[in-house]
């Protein structure tokens, strides 16, 4: 409950009755004490006036004006009763009696006012502190949200901290189903017939609402604050929805952007052979070729070459395809690097037929936690992309060093023209190409795949240019020896 949330006929959280009564009591009891005190010592009317005063000063400062003033009222009456002669009567016969009278009752209630301004503005202000404290708590949490259900929930547990209600409902309409949180229970007999509702309305339209039932209607400070929750939330509430929406036309937008990319960057790779394929067969199917002829045997290694290219490029597209849905999972064993790289050049020693390839990995280089197929590929798609931009007679160098005690890093190096900079991260993005030309053909996703295995390895790779080619550099784990 708020500092200025008294339900009806309580002043500073006790009954009114019982506030009057003590301000009453206070001035009689200061009364029979002045009473007593002037018995055995000389008082002048002044003090007494003076003395008088402290419990209207009590009253207003600790119940509000209304005691303030029947405190000073009374303390007035008895004044006058028991102090100023004619004694035990109401009767005031000199005029310097009338004055300090006079001026006691003006003072009385003059500070009576002023004590009870400022509680009002001492309680107005504890108000104020407390619906700012709570109006930040709750942006803060909405802040915090990135959907309606916990937009939701924020709001429901907000008003249920602020609020003295019996239960609390908040209703949001939505797709495919309404949503619906609530808290407390509806007990018959005690609550009000209908529940107090608050519209959830935005800009554009009411998206919900929130209902309360109560014992008693609730106080103006109360509804001001749940009229800030309905606002605020609705706004948060609109934001979750409108960030949704462009997140899904985000991913709508680029599954189009990678459809293109697909397109374009496979329908060449895919033409091309097939074409050679088709010329192939047709020739050998019609005849026109000798059997026993080297042109047989020409077409025939054409046919396998183009199948293998096939081969390749649709593998690759699978990879991609697993890498993006997150389901690669690598087959983790301890594994002699050496090993691998010496399995990944085997397979591509007949597209390295003009370069020179130099294999630098120790022996004694510890063991490393990989899957032996998935780094044998990115081996391999790492050659093939150093074989098709490295000049003729060059050289490719791969050798790897231990790089702490938890990973090797390992180094393939070609004599290929330098990157430029700004092509230094993408090339590792799908699709993405440094000179799609026709004469080196690929369709964009080795280096990608390479990523996606080294990353699924917990490693990382990244390329560099040099002095006469560029470097692609990756890390691996190192196996444990448990």
């Amino acid at each position: 409950m708020t500092p200025n949330s008294y339900p009806p006929g309580k002043i500073n959280n006790l009954p009114a009755p019982a506030a009057f009564m003590l301000a009453l009591v206070l001035s009689l009891i200061t009364g029979g004490a002045l009473t007593l005190i002037t018995r055995i010592a000389h008082l002048n009317k002044t003090t007494i006036a003076f003395i008088f005063l402290l419990p209207v000063v009590f009253s207003a400062s600790m119940w509000g004006l209304l005691p303030g003033l029947l405190a000073a009222i009374v303390s007035f009456l008895v004044f006058n009763f028991f102090f100023i002669p004619d004694l035990y009567t109401f009767q005031v016969k000199q005029t310097e009696d009338f004055l300090v009278l006079g001026a006691f009752l003006v003072a009385a209630i003059v500070i009576s006012e002023l004590v009870g301004r400022v509680r009002r503005n001492v309680t107005a202000a504890a108000a104020r502190e407390h619906e700012a404290i709570r109006l930040y708590e709750f942006s803060s949490l909405l802040a915090a949200t990135t959907d309606q259900l916990s937009t939701t929930r924020v709001i429901l547990d907000m008003i249920d901290q602020t609020i003295p209600a019996s239960r609390i409902e908040v209703f949001i309409e939505s797709s495919p189903e309404a949503l619906l949180l609530s808290r407390g229970s509806i007990q018959n007999g005690k609550l009000l017939a209908k529940p107090i509702i608050f519209p959830l309305q935005t800009a554009r339209d009411l998206i919900g609402e929130i209902r309360l039932w109560t014992e008693k209607p609730i106080i103006e400070t109360d509804e001001r604050l749940l009229k800030i929750f309905a606002s605020q939330g609705s706004l948060s509430i609109e934001r979750t929805r409108l960030a949704e929406a462009a997140r899904k036309a985000l991913i709508l937008e680029e599954s189009d952007r990678l459809k293109s990319s697909l397109l374009s960057s496979v329908s060449h790779e895919l033409r091309s052979p097939l074409a050679a394929i088709k010329a192939s067969v047709s020739s050998l199917r019609l005849g026109v070729v000798d059997w026993d002829s080297e042109a047989r045997t020409e077409l025939l290694t054409t046919i396998e070459e183009e199948i293998d290219h096939l081969n390749i490029l649709v593998g690759n597209l699978l990879d991609m395809s697993r890498i993006e849905a997150g389901v690669l999972e690598p087959q983790k064993k301890p594994n002699i690097l050496r090993e691998i790289a010496n399995a990944a050049l085997g397979r591509i020693h007949p597209l390295a037929q003009n370069i020179r390839i130099q294999l630098d990995i120790p022996e004694e280089l510890p063991l490393v936690n990989v899957d032996f197929i998935q780094l044998q590929q990115v081996f391999y798609n790492l050659l093939t992309n150093s074989i098709k931009y490295s000049p003729p007679g060059s050289a490719i160098k791969i050798n790897a060093t231990p790089k702490n005690p938890s990973f090797v890093q390992t180094r393939l190096t070609n004599q290929s023209l330098p990157l430029p900079e700004s092509d230094m991260e993408r090339i590792f993005d799908k699709f993405y190409r440094i000179n799609p030309s026709e004469r080196i053909t690929g369709s964009g996703l080795g280096l990608s795949i390479c990523k996606g295995i080294i990353e699924a390895h917990g490693g990382k790779i990244w390329a560099e240019n040099l002095i006469d080619g560029i470097a692609f550099n990756f890390t691996l784990p190192i196996a444990s020896h448990d």
